[in-house]
């Protein structure tokens, strides 16, 4: 969507902080022993208290209110008995529909536990989004995103996840621009325009950068079962420095 007024923009930043402190108290309440499910029932209830819904389960029937992957899974994963061990890397994505307005937020992170190979990993995929919703400018390409997330997980040592983009977002889930490249696509020729309502997410792995769907049909885990990390932000593109939804 584009955010024209004044409505808009306030409408958006709140659907943004509620998804925010969403995942900010999922984030708190990590621990060993704890499962999935308890952990999304974490989201879940903060989400209700705040009069929001969750986006997946309300646009998709996903099978809970928000997503917590375990490595090798990075996107989609289903909440479940799954039991939490120290040590492990997991991202939690939380989307949700407030007053008719969508945000969507993530993060990677380890259990309970200080492990500096998967801690470098994290740093230059936090760089990345840095860098990539700075980039994100009226009358710039669309595809400077990609370029950036590419250009620092190269730098770092890594690749990007091509199977997996950020999107437009706003009055629905998921919506034109429906492709936020994580990589520079020399065929993609779209302009950022002001007020154009974006959920940046680089994905970055130490692998090939190919994900596979599971038998679920939803958790998508890398083919060759290698780390990656995701960090996402819901932003307002703007002439100069974006609106950031979602700190």
């Amino acid at each position: 969507m584009t955010a024209d007024s004044e409505k808009d923009i306030q409408y958006l930043k709140a659907a943004g902080r509620v998804v925010a402190g969403a995942l900010r108290k999922m984030i708190e309440h990590v621990q060993p022993g704890m499962t999935t499910a308890e952990l999304d029932q974490v989201g879940n209830e903060f989400l209700k208290k705040e009069g929001a819904k969750s986006a997946p389960q309300t646009v998709y029937n996903f099978p809970g209110a928000t997503c917590i992957s375990v490595s090798p899974v990075i996107a989609h994963g289903i909440p479940n008995e799954t039991v939490l061990q120290a040590g492990q890397l997991i991202n939690i994505d939380v989307s949700a529909e407030l007053d008719g307005y969508f945000a969507d937020t993530g993060a990677s992170l380890v259990v309970a536990a200080h492990i500096p190979e998967i801690e470098k990993l994290l740093d230059a995929t936090k760089s990345a989004l840095r860098k990539a919703v700075h980039s994100a400018q009226a009358g710039k390409p669309l595809n400077d995103i990609g370029k950036v997330v590419q250009a620092e997980a190269a730098e770092h040592g890594y690749n990007v996840i091509y199977d997996l983009t950020g999107h437009g977002i706003g009055r629905k889930l998921h919506e034109e621009p429906h492709e936020v490249f994580n990589f520079h696509n020399p065929k993609d020729r779209r302009i950022l325009t002001e007020g154009m309502v974006l959920a940046i997410e680089p994905f970055l792995t130490l692998g090939k950068g190919r994900v596979v769907e599971k038998r679920d049909h939803w958790s998508l885990q890398t083919i060759d079962k290698t780390l990656a990390a995701q960090f996402e932000h819901t932003v307002i593109v703007t002439k100069n420095e974006p609106i950031i939804l979602t700190l």
